[in-house]
């Protein structure tokens, strides 16, 4: 009898979490949990459990799995054992199988019935409350780790592009602002296309979606011209992953900085979720993504094209993640987080001179070691402006656990 991959109980197989090390006094753990939000629960499991579910990839059998525990062990992970792991994944949403396939539905259909996209993250990863948030934002800009209060050397010319983290606001924010300090002084369109790194993956490489968007100083609209005529070119299969949308961070965390720059100016929003690896423009396996991405990217220039609209592409990316809780090793010393800075201010090079064929080459060269999560959001920005410079304006990193996990990020303006 041919097993299912979807039977959890037979070839279970994990969905795409995230998970990051923890410790307690001096035992160390591995907690779990699903950046969808299809799931709300957190698993923290001991790192002999972690090695089991590591095997959980749809192709090894529970045999498999029990005789490779065996050999890194030397002892037997008992069948009971097994089961009970096997159903606490599946009850908490962590298995791919019906029961997940259910949740998938259901919350598509919830989001898709929603009247707009309500703000996840206000009240946790930045202020919740109006007059407190436009106090937050202000700060981050004359922080001393904001912006100088120097005129832009680009003060009053048109604005092609942004690059900005998606890091914490709370952390991150004055290198956001580096960021929309240029876009205060630019001279502005009304319409912003805003590329979020899809955490979670995506299966058709680009997730478009049609809601508005809540934040706490008030509704983003989202552009329904070029949305509709995106639709009629062929652009469908890119809403079907719309839910993507619903708990990802990484358009959110840039809207209300969108707002404050604008300063009351109305504007629309073009949303759009980007999930594909630089191999699969250079690997024949992966030549469907690859594909998928340069359909899309030729889609929406079309429509910007036949509308006559002027953008802004925004990107919210981030770059290196180096550290255990990304699967290396050991923790980041010193002399690793500086040679990584130099490599990607090396990468970033390209970035600026507007390359984006040189950008993937370098990041497949090393092959992507370094995790750059925001490579497709810079990748499409890239390929869908003209403009005639970028710039480097911060560089900066973010300490992510107690194992001093790193994420790198950067502001950059394109002219």
């Amino acid at each position: 009898m041919t097993v299912s991959a979807q039977d959890p109980k037979q070839l279970p197989l994990l969905r795409n979490l995230q998970f990051s090390p923890i410790k307690d006094n001096e035992e160390q753990y591995m907690v779990l949990w699903d950046p969808t939000g299809l799931s709300q629960d957190k698993l923290v499991l001991p790192l002999n459990y972690f090695f089991i579910i590591q095997h959980f990839d749809g192709e090894h059998s529970l045999e498999e799995i029990g005789a490779l525990y065996l050999k890194r062990f030397g002892e037997f992970f008992l069948p009971d054992r097994m089961t009970r792991l096997i159903s606490d994944l599946d009850a908490k949403l962590f298995l791919e199988g019906e029961k997940v396939e259910a949740a998938r539905r259901d919350a598509q259909a919830a989001y898709r019935q929603a009247p707009l996209r309500q703000a996840a993250y206000a009240g946790k990863s930045y202020e919740a409350d109006r007059v407190k948030l436009l106090a937050q934002l202000e700060g981050f800009f004359t922080s001393k780790e904001g912006p100088d209060f120097k005129p832009s050397e680009n003060s009053g010319k048109k604005i092609k592009a942004l690059v900005a983290p998606h890091y914490e606001p709370k952390q991150a924010g004055p290198v956001y602002a580096w960021a929309y300090k240029e876009l205060k002084e630019a001279e502005a369109p009304d319409l912003f296309i805003v590329l979020g790194t899809s955490h979670a993956g995506l299966k058709n490489a680009f997730a478009v979606t049609d809601k508005d968007f809540e934040t706490p100083l008030g509704v983003v609209p989202a552009d329904r011209q070029i949305l509709d005529l995106f639709r009629k070119k062929g652009g469908e299969p890119f809403f079907e992953e719309d839910v993507s949308h619903k708990n990802e961070h990484a358009i959110e965390f840039q809207l209300p900085f969108l707002q404050h720059a604008l300063d009351q100016k109305p504007f629309t929003i073009v949303p759009i979720l980007c999930s594909f690896p630089p191999s699969c423009l250079f690997d024949q396996a992966l030549k469907h993504l690859g594909d998928h991405a340069t359909d899309f990217i030729r889609m929406l220039k079309e429509v910007l094209e036949e509308t006559g609209r002027s953008a802004c592409v925004v990107a919210s990316a981030e770059l290196a993640h180096i550290g255990m809780r990304y699967g290396d090793p050991a923790p980041p010393t010193d002399f690793s987080f500086h040679k990584c800075m130099q490599t990607d201010l090396e990468m970033l090079k390209h970035v600026e001179e507007l390359n984006a064929e040189a950008f993937a080459q370098f990041i497949q060269k090393e092959g992507d070691s370094r995790r750059i999560s925001g490579f497709a959001a810079i990748y499409t920005l890239l390929k869908l402006i003209q403009a005639e410079k970028g710039q480097v304006l911060r560089y900066d990193r973010g300490i992510t656990d107690q194992y001093n996990s790193t994420v790198t990020y950067a502001s950059m303006a394109f002219f």
